[in-house]
């Protein structure tokens, strides 16, 4: 709790103090370029971050087109072995009766 006290008293002091410095002129445009910096870096990890989000969509897509792309193989090859079966059976059958 005396923790906390001590965070929120310095938070508070904190805001006071830019208060009074961004009365003087001086202050004013060191807090203005202060704020120009944190503006650049955010806006430059709001691009790198959608950046990444896009190869990482890219690369979901590419999966996904390859799964679609082996269960197609697999369905194929399933209906192969099925038909292959059922010709052997019918051959079988007609060997039986002959």
């Amino acid at each position: 709790m005396k923790n906390l006290l001590w965070f929120v008293l310095g938070i508070a002091g904190g805001f006071v103090l830019a208060h009074l410095v961004n009365k003087d002129p001086r202050g004013h445009e060191i807090l203005a370029d202060v704020d120009a910096r944190i503006t650049e870096f955010t806006d430059r990890m709001g691009d790198a971050y959608r950046e990444q989000e896009a190869r990482f969509a890219g690369l979901v897509d590419d999966v996904r087109d390859a799964a679609a792309d082996a269960a197609g193989n697999a369905r194929a090859a399933a209906s192969d072995a099925l038909d292959g079966v059922a010709d052997a059976a019918g051959d079988a059958a007609r060997k039986l009766t002959d």
